[in-house]
């Protein structure tokens, strides 16, 4: 199985505060991987430093074998490296249909009706409302938009930052379905949630961040019956 993301020895800081302290992992083609950890763990600060929002003062960031480091965040994308951001950040004034055009625009040509309707295979929700403006969706519906615009670019990487946070728990069920669609049909995904219970149940490996340090890894099923991840992150 190739590494598609290596993340070595990156530390980032926000003025004084070191938020990120010598992180590492990496994420296999065709795995879901997931970041866990309370509120201010280092989780989002983690996939803005991948997808180049954030610079790491060490170490480095290597995507499909090339370092990050030093391409613009605009270009990343271009690359195959899609990150959905926590609050799903739509274009509001938009028509759900036109965010997902939006979606494309790193590809440079007309987005083919089929890429939609592919897009609609997977969020039957969105084709009933592809005219409608997308500050008037649901959470759930824009949670899904989000997630429907960044795979219009095609990623070889589908980072997902927070996908159940605000939703209702029905809704949660339905991202996670979704997700587990996704892999399934061989997308490579990095997951960011605080519902640790949801987010290991999908995974096929597991990061615990603690104060902007890794504590301890290993596959989805092995962090789910773990005494202290019950403990601390599962209410077990």
């Amino acid at each position: 199985m190739s590494t598609i993301l290596k993340v070595d020895d990156i530390n980032v800081y926000y003025g004084s505060i070191h938020a990120i302290k010598g992180i590492s992992f990496e994420v296999n083609q065709g795995e879901i991987v997931t970041l866990i950890g309370a509120n201010g763990a280092g989780k989002s600060t983690t996939l803005n430093t991948v997808s180049g929002l954030l610079k790491s003062a060490t170490g480095s960031v290597t995507f499909m074998g090339e370092d990050l480091g030093k391409v613009a965040p605009h270009k990343i994308v271009s690359k195959g490296l899609a990150l959905v951001p926590e609050g799903r950040r739509v274009f509001s004034q938009m028509t759900v249909q036109e965010n997902l055009e939006m979606g494309a625009y790193t590809r440079g040509t007309r987005v083919p009706e089929e890429e939609l309707e592919k897009i609609f295979t997977y969020f039957p929700r969105l084709k009933e409302r592809r005219r409608q403006v997308a500050g008037t969706l649901s959470g759930g519906e824009q949670q899904m938009l989000a997630m429907g615009r960044a795979l219009m670019s095609s990623p070889q990487l589908l980072m997902l930052d927070e996908p159940s946070m605000g939703l209702a728990p029905i809704l949660v069920e339905q991202i996670f379905e979704i997700i587990r669609e996704l892999h399934k049909a061989g997308t490579t995904i990095l997951l960011v949630e605080q519902n640790a219970q949801a987010a290991l149940s999908v995974a096929d490996r597991g990061y615990v961040l603690e104060t902007g340090k890794i504590v301890t890894s290993g596959t989805g099923e092995e962090l789910l019956n773990s005494p202290a991840i019950k403990k601390a992150y599962l209410g077990g």
